[in-house]
């Protein structure tokens, strides 16, 4: 029996897995994909925000603020590419000035560090491709930007180092209480827990609702993006807002840690958790971006994507227990990646009101490194080759990938078993030509480590086959 399982292994689960595995428990987490990370945490803004935005008092304020103060620390000590870059929200009017001024009372009382406003001619000395209509800003240099697939990726394989056991393709179809405990019933069989966490993203409601009626619901909201190249990587230095509104913090223009640019989102309701792109979604994202940054040239996109994030109507973060040992981390749309360890730390404190018992490890692996082979000086990299010659292959040209890296993600506490798994962990597929080149490579790598044919190697999800799977042997017809 476990003590704790959760559903979900996004970046809220696994920030409540690796919060729970500095703890003498034997914790579980059920994820239904074949890896981690596969819903909003992998298509999303990457940005860790300062903490202005949530109304003051709420739970979103709180962990927010504290959640970007803890993923400085964890970025660090995890390897994790972060980047502390600040952040501009600009009114183009003196009819938004308000906004603004509204933005940083709330800030201030919700102790983000650092606000100042700023006139037009300051954050355009700051920020100088700029519209020239900004009529005034505020800086936010506590924000910050991730890679958000390798924080959550960093923060479930520590919790597995630690361990925390990952059960992926495993994807809960019912609940039954079980004494004081539950069975969790999942497409690879029964689990027996004592507590279970809802970390199921835009499907916390429907995981809830196998356990009792919801006090809540969810309603998935898509926001679709531009993916720049690296050419337009310098086009702003910070992460650039506009006034918000109902419909949330609007489209932005950000660097990201890996030196592209991206641009979005919109919002619009789903039916479903769908994350394709429209026409007028991209449209819309391009017109409302130029408004900040006139310049940006959206004919150096690599790539366009959508996101759906888990909006609920409380408005606010939903981490409370209305069912006997069941703990709901819902309703995590913005800022949750911003949250995530700070919702983590929350979890592991409402568990231990509700009488869980607690006793910390006495050692805790909290340190994990990975090898970057572009980011090495020419002796590194030399050294590196000649005592592995597999990092001195190169697969990925756009991103200087090599398969040594490849190897060391395969060797990893949570192996990549897809295309995108090794995007995620190491970059290979990422660049100008998105895997053109190197999706081949890749796939004959996963297929000889893994004792595959190429014809069962998937891209990303269960089911998204490359190849003729017909071919049974060491090859596949395309």
């Amino acid at each position: 029996m476990y003590d704790v399982l959760i559903i979900g292994c996004g970046i809220t689960g696994a920030a409540a897995a690796f919060e729970l595995s500095k703890y003498k428990l034997k914790t579980g987490i059920l994820e239904r994909e074949n890896d981690v990370s596969l819903g909003t945490t992998k298509a999303n803004s990457a940005i860790l925000h300062a903490g202005y935005d949530p109304e003051p008092g709420s739970l979103m304020a709180r962990l927010n603020v504290r959640g970007v103060e803890l993923a400085k620390e964890l970025c660090q000590r995890l390897d994790v590419p972060y980047s502390p870059c600040g952040s501009l929200v600009l009114a183009f009017s003196e009819e938004e000035r308000p906004t603004l001024e509204e933005l940083y009372r709330r800030g201030t009382e919700n102790g983000v560090p650092g606000l100042a406003l700023l006139s037009g001619d300051e954050a355009r000395a700051l920020e100088p491709n700029l519209s020239e209509s900004v009529a005034a800003a505020l800086h936010a240099p506590s924000a910050a930007i991730c890679s958000p697939w390798e924080y959550c990726l960093a923060l479930a394989e520590t919790a597995v180092k630690n361990g925390a056991e990952l059960h992926l393709n495993t994807a809960a179809t019912g609940l039954d209480r079980a004494g004081e405990g539950w069975t969790v019933h999942t497409s690879q069989g029964d689990f027996e827990t004592r507590y279970i966490i809802n970390a199921a993203g835009v499907d916390a409601g429907a995981v809830h609702a196998m356990a009792g009626t919801p006090s809540f619901t969810i309603f998935p909201t898509r926001g679709q993006y531009y993916l720049l190249d690296k050419s337009e990587g310098a086009r702003v230095g910070r992460v650039i807002f506009q006034c918000p509104s109902a419909a949330g913090k609007g489209v932005l223009t950000a660097p990201t840690v890996h030196g592209n640019l991206i641009v979005g989102p919109d919002s619009e309701r789903v039916e479903e958790n769908g994350t394709s792109t429209t026409g007028d979604g991209l449209r819309f994202v391009r017109e409302t971006a130029r408004k900040s940054v006139p310049s940006i040239n959206f004919r150096e996109s690599i790539r366009n994507f959508a996101g759906v994030r888990a909006s609920s109507d409380r408005g606010d973060f939903i981490i409370e227990m209305d069912q006997p040992h069941f703990l709901d981390l819902a309703g995590i749309c913005s800022p949750g990646l911003s949250a995530a360890p700070a919702i983590g730390e929350y979890a592991v404190e409402l568990l231990a009101r509700d009488g869980f018992a607690l006793e910390k490890k006495d050692e805790f692996i909290c340190e994990r490194h990975r090898t970057r082979f572009k980011e090495l000086s020419p002796e590194e990299r030399a050294a590196l080759a000649e005592r592995e010659p597999a990092y001195g292959r190169v697969i990925c040209r756009c991103e200087t990938v090599t398969e040594g890296e490849i190897l060391e993600a395969l060797a990893g506490p949570i192996p990549p078993c897809s295309v995108d798994g090794v995007k995620r962990r190491v970059n290979a597929g990422m660049g100008r030509c998105q895997g053109g080149f190197c999706g081949p490579r890749v796939v004959d790598i996963l297929a000889r480590e893994l004792h595959k044919s190429p014809g069962e190697i998937v891209q990303d999800q269960a089911g998204s086959w490359l190849l003729d799977r017909q071919t049974k042997g060491g090859s596949a017809d395309v």
